[in-house]
């Protein structure tokens, strides 16, 4: 049996750090005269800050010089920042200490690909940064999902084959560019809304561990078929 590496977001995944982003897109968007809404904040998931900021800037029919568009991206970090300084375990989303320590019991690498530059500070605040072979983020790519590049780069981290890899994600940028890669796509939420993904779960707490085993043991190609 080959060894499967499992990849996880970060924001939505592990942790749901959706709500400080909103909060801070939210200030920022309302110091430039930009209402910003939930639902908006949705669509910014799994997709870089300059991206995120440049989408606020579209919905608001605005434009920015460049140095106000990098002190704009600043400032929602270090809002952003002030925010996560608070975490701690009981951030982490239902289950997922249990799938992690069920896929670290087995050998199997584990890699965390998310688009944050922040995504160390977040694992060290909620303890689970040890968990983790590879962290590839924000800080290692140029290319936002739906690219593949943060998936592939983490593949290449632990040296694991993209077609022997497993992506954890909550975005539909994030379920596509699994799909890219050709790696198992397991969505983790709404399943009408991430409806590309290979498998779709409200949370961690509905995979049991006879799915994992059937991840682990049998072929991408042939799972949907067992």
């Amino acid at each position: 049996m080959k060894t499967k590496g499992f990849i996880f977001d970060l924001d939505g995944v592990i942790v749901d750090t959706a709500k400080y982003h909103y909060l801070a897109w939210k200030a920022l968007a309302k110091s430039i005269g930009i209402d910003f809404t939930v639902h908006q904040n949705e669509q910014l998931k799994g997709i870089s800050r300059e991206s995120s900021l440049n989408k606020i800037l579209e919905w608001g029919n605005k434009t920015l010089p460049k140095d106000k568009f990098m002190e704009l991206m600043k400032e929602k970090n270090n809002q952003y920042l002030s925010y996560i300084t608070t975490m701690d375990e009981n951030e982490i989303l239902p289950g997922v200490t249990q799938i992690l320590d069920y896929i670290s019991q087995r050998k199997h690498p584990i890699a965390l690909g998310s688009a944050s530059k922040n995504s160390k500070i977040i694992l060290q605040k909620v303890n689970l940064l040890d968990w983790f072979d590879a962290i590839v983020d924000g800080n290692n790519v140029t290319k936002a999902k739906p690219d593949p590049e943060v998936f592939l780069k983490a593949a290449k981290a632990i040296n694991t084959p993209a077609n022997q890899c497993i992506v954890f994600e909550d975005s539909v940028a994030g379920i596509q560019a699994a799909n890219v890669a050709n790696m198992i796509s397991i969505g983790i939420g709404d399943s009408t809304i991430l409806n590309e993904a290979d498998f779709v779960f409200k949370d961690f707490t509905e995979i049991h561990v006879d799915f994992l085993e059937r991840l682990i043991k049998t072929k991408k190609e042939e799972l949907k078929k067992v």
